[in-house]
């Protein structure tokens, strides 16, 4: 707000009914200056979307395979966050297309906040769990990331988003700022009114994926030995690190006091600007074994230790391959320093597991 003129922040939210997308949106319903946000998302089911629209959410019905509908909706943003498939490369061009028509329109630049890897994998090797690593990620360390080769998983999405906020066309400079957020092994269940009224996914990916492998051999899984290791967050904390960008981003009233110089120094956009999402690192083996003594506790299994997932498991479980054997370390630098908080740590982590496990026997 700038005196008494309350200015609208226009938002294009995708994957409204994701895990991740639907914990952001939750953050933007109770955010201080939600009632300047005019908030758009796309769903696939149009009964949802009149559930969303009650809650004075504009919902769009389609999915990421509409591309014009994207591109329009994104045309009329201030303020892009995409939370739906993060190996969408035409969805991610249709969106920059929609920010580049804005800005050719209007002059206007607008933001992106892309979920580009949605569990670390553009850092991910081929360990196959028999090894760690010493080599960590930082994203306040640009060059380092900078030598990930383009075939790494979700990697060509990073690129060409970083592409469009360095170079935009031939003949528009800047159109969009792009702000790139990597989150790690998510866990714990979402919570909120999406959650409540049934519209919103609240269990993550890949601990929920090594239970289910595990209820059905009857003993916890790994790959290979379990010596890999990967970083971890709570959902929670994953959802406030957009709502920390977000208001670096948008327009805020006079009033509110600016955010500290050194927050300001580390706020990057494009290039520089990627942000890891992590509070602690776990091995496989440590997620399989709390797996195993929940399994024991309720009366699943009578060894909690966790075996080698076999050759014919690993072709009937992982046709495609899989990244649960993989190492993916990083440090989320950048993200502390523009004022990220997280608390919740890896034991938080390991004592979630009991509940997964709970929850998917009964499923």
């Amino acid at each position: 707000m700038h005196g008494h003129l309350t200015i609208k922040t226009h938002i294009f939210l995708t994957g409204a009914t994701g895990y991740i997308g639907g914990s952001v949106l939750t953050r933007l319903l109770s955010h201080p200056l939600s009632d300047t946000f005019q908030t758009t998302v796309l769903v696939r089911d149009a009964s949802k979307a009149t559930q969303f629209r009650t809650m004075g959410i504009k919902a769009v019905v389609g999915t990421n395979l509409d591309l014009a509908l994207i591109q329009g909706l994104a045309a009329e943003a201030d303020l892009v966050i995409a939370c739906a498939d993060a190996d969408d490369l035409d969805a991610a061009k249709a969106i920059l297309r929609g920010l580049k028509k804005r800005y050719e329109q209007t002059g206007k630049v607008s933001s992106l906040i892309q979920t580009v890897s949605t569990d670390s994998c553009v850092l991910i090797d081929d360990a196959n769990g028999m090894n760690s690593t010493e080599n960590i990620y930082s994203d306040l360390d640009i060059a380092k990331l900078d030598t990930l080769p383009d075939t790494q998983p979700h990697r060509i999405v990073d690129l060409t988003l970083v592409e469009a906020d360095r170079e935009g066309t031939e003949w528009w400079i800047g159109y969009v700022n792009t702000y790139i957020i990597l989150p790690s092994t998510i866990y714990g269940k979402a919570s909120g009114p999406l959650v409540d009224a049934g519209l919103q996914n609240p269990r993550s990916q890949q601990i929920p994926r090594l239970v289910k492998l595990s209820l059905d051999r009857g003993r916890a899984g790994m790959v290979g030995v379990g010596k890999n290791v990967w970083p971890n967050v709570h959902i929670d904390e994953v959802a406030n690190l957009y709502i920390i960008l977000l208001d670096l981003i948008i327009p805020h009233d006079t009033e509110r006091s600016p955010a500290p110089s050194k927050v300001r120094e580390a706020f990057a956009h494009g290039h520089a600007g990627f942000y890891f999402a992590e509070n602690g690192e776990h091995t496989l083996y440590s997620v399989s074994e709390a797996i195993g003594k929940a399994m024991v506790d309720l009366k699943k299994t009578n060894d909690p230790s966790p075996t080698t997932f076999s050759k014919d498991e690993m072709e009937k479980y992982f046709p495609d391959g899989t990244s649960l054997g993989t190492n993916s370390r990083c440090r989320a630098e950048r993200s502390r320093k523009v004022g990220w908080k997280p608390i919740k740590r890896t034991k938080d982590m390991l004592a979630s597991v009991h509940e997964e496990v709970e929850y998917w026997m009964k499923k």
